[in-house]
């Protein structure tokens, strides 16, 4: 059920998404701990969760995670230290070691450290302040890549990052643009850090920002809402395509962890091909390449009795 915008004059913009994301998401009255890189997003996000925690009655706290891959580091430490103290938040620290040989490129070791660090903590919820800028140069990055409708979904408003624990990832702000941000932070009179690997136009996401995004929008107004607004459409198309392997799945199993291929012969190769994608990923493996997806039901599909 949507839930009930406050008036405008009554709490502005970026407190009302927030409020709105934390009710439809469940996250009132509980513990919510704020990834807090002390740039900008991070402090507006930290900012925002604490003027509403007496009316939602949440508990806030910061993470910073001290990743090393700056000479800088040190002191956005010492800044998120100070903001936490002036804001009353409690404020953990916790340095990763960040492997540079990873094979998957600096910033996906980086971001797979960081989400380790907030497996490790004690709440409800990690909320991330990842905003709908962010939301559509995501989608572009996955669209060039190749992505299927799960990727092409970009980023989720929530999702349970620790099914042990439970612990949910949430992203209140993923509906608000950066400048909304931006003008927020300026309206309170907000500090924060600047992360000069922002400005590195070698890395994907800040060449896509930086040069193809503001271009697009110039020829195209809209489009960061209209890109947005795609990731949701996709993100509908990839919980009906799962409920669909799932029920697929039930009628080709004829015993646990199992998918019977004569049941895969009788479907039609895109309904073959999402049951076997779907049975792939929920082993915790990585969603295979479309021409790797092909061979493997090649092979299954004509393989002998044995």
């Amino acid at each position: 059920m949507p839930v009930a915008r406050r008036p405008t004059s009554e709490v502005n913009e970026i407190q009302r998404e927030a409020e709105d994301a934390l009710r439809e998401t469940g996250m009132v009255a509980t513990s919510i701990v704020v990834g807090l890189s002390g740039g900008l997003d991070s402090v507006v996000l930290l900012h925002c969760l604490t003027s509403l925690a007496r009316r939602l009655q949440l508990q806030v706290f910061a993470l910073h995670v001290h990743h090393g891959l700056s000479a800088n580091a040190n002191a956005w430490g010492g800044f998120c230290s100070a903001l936490c103290r002036d804001l009353g938040v409690p404020l953990k620290q916790v340095s990763v070691n960040v492997p540079r040989a990873a094979g998957r490129g600096i910033e996906a070791a980086a971001r797979e450290a960081r989400y380790a660090a907030f497996k490790q903590i004690n709440a409800r919820a990690v909320a991330l302040a990842h905003h709908q800028d962010d939301q559509a140069e995501t989608l572009l990055l996955q669209l060039l890549r190749g992505a299927g409708v799960r990727g092409l979904s970009a980023m989720p408003a929530a999702r349970v990052l620790d099914p042990q624990t439970g612990l949910q990832l949430i992203r209140p702000l993923l509906r608000v643009r950066r400048s909304t941000i931006k003008a927020y932070a300026q309206t309170h009179r907000l500090s924060w850090v600047e992360d000069e690997s922002n400005a590195d136009r070698s890395f994907d996401r800040n060449f896509l920002r930086a040069e193809i995004l503001p271009r697009l929008s110039r020829r195209y107004p809209g489009t960061v809402e209209t890109l947005a607004r795609v990731a949701r459409n996709m993100a509908d198309a990839s919980e009906l395509l799962d409920a669909m392997a799932i029920q697929d799945y039930a009628a080709s199993a004829y015993r646990e962890d199992s998918v019977d291929v004569e049941a895969l012969r009788e479907m039609t190769s895109a309904r073959a091909r999402n049951v076997l994608r779907w049975f792939i990923q929920q082993r915790g493996y990585p969603a295979p390449r479309r021409d790797q997806l092909d061979e493997a039901l090649r092979q299954t599909l004509h393989s002998g009795v044995d």
